[in-house]
């Protein structure tokens, strides 16, 4: 038999089982029955990051089941991982475990959240994670009916990251959780700098500390010398050392560094 032609490519639909049980249930379930075709390459964007970072994680947090395993098979369709839990506590207690690692995360991450759901609300899980200052490695899109929309709203001014109005676009979804993903990947590659200076910092000594400190309030070596009572000579060889323990090539170089990692 001749082999079928694979272009133009098919349009890849939700597993029967799936839709069949969540068309009636949820009605913006019926709307991932038709999907748009896999774009592999496009979903990898976000991927390029550092060889020390782990795969990406999209976390589904939603009291229907049938909602979860949708959204699986449509985050699996553009080459996405995701781990599903049915309530707000499931997800906590999940976290509270992960946290004890002071290495988490180790790879970007993004939190997808229903709004409503039973005992812990969204909201709630949500106030939670400000708290926890966690916002910036765990970006959170919120899934929300129209009567929670100014709730919403309100959430993405306490930090969310965005909000989608049931029933969604399944496309423009992924497309906002692959940017959140991206956002969670910038704030880890910042973190790491972050501690790569500490350490940095921790390995100069009192002399070179001080003389790093005159050198980013902008002082040529001669004043530095006389403000520490040393030789110009001493000056620019604990100058060499702070800038070869920095990683930096100049002053304003060193002052972005210290002033980012701050931030």
């Amino acid at each position: 038999h001749d082999a079928l032609p694979i272009w133009p490519p098919r349009r890849h639909r939700v597993p029967l089982h799936l839709a069949a049980a969540g068309a009636a249930a949820s009605p913006y379930v019926a709307r991932l029955t038709h999907l748009a075709p896999c774009r592999i390459l496009r979903g990898m964007a976000f991927q390029a990051a550092p060889p020390s970072l782990g795969i990406p994680t999209v976390y589904l947090v939603d009291d229907e089941a049938v909602v979860r395993d949708a959204l699986a098979w449509l985050l699996r369709s553009r080459r996405l991982l995701s781990e599903g839990f049915g309530s707000a506590e499931a997800f906590w207690q999940h976290l509270a475990a992960r946290r004890s690692d002071v290495a988490w995360p180790d790879a970007p991450l993004c939190l997808v959240l229903d709004v409503r759901m039973p005992g812990t609300s969204g909201i709630e899980l949500f106030e939670r994670l400000v708290e926890a200052g966690l916002l910036a490695v765990l970006p959170v899109i919120f899934l929300t009916g129209h009567g929670d929309v100014p709730t919403a709203v309100a959430a993405v001014k306490r930090g969310a990251f965005d909000f989608v109005e049931k029933p969604f676009s399944d496309n423009a979804l992924v497309d906002r959780i692959e940017q959140a993903l991206s956002a969670s990947e910038r704030a880890l590659a910042r973190r790491a700098e972050r501690r790569r200076v500490e350490r940095a910092l921790g390995e100069l000594t009192e002399r070179e500390r001080e003389v790093m400190q005159l050198v980013v309030e902008g002082r040529p070596n001669k004043l530095i010398a006389d403000a520490l009572d040393i030789s110009v000579r001493t000056v620019e060889v604990h100058r060499a050392r702070v800038f070869e323990k920095m990683n930096v090539k100049s002053a304003v170089e060193l002052a972005n560094k210290l002033r980012e990692s701050k931030g």
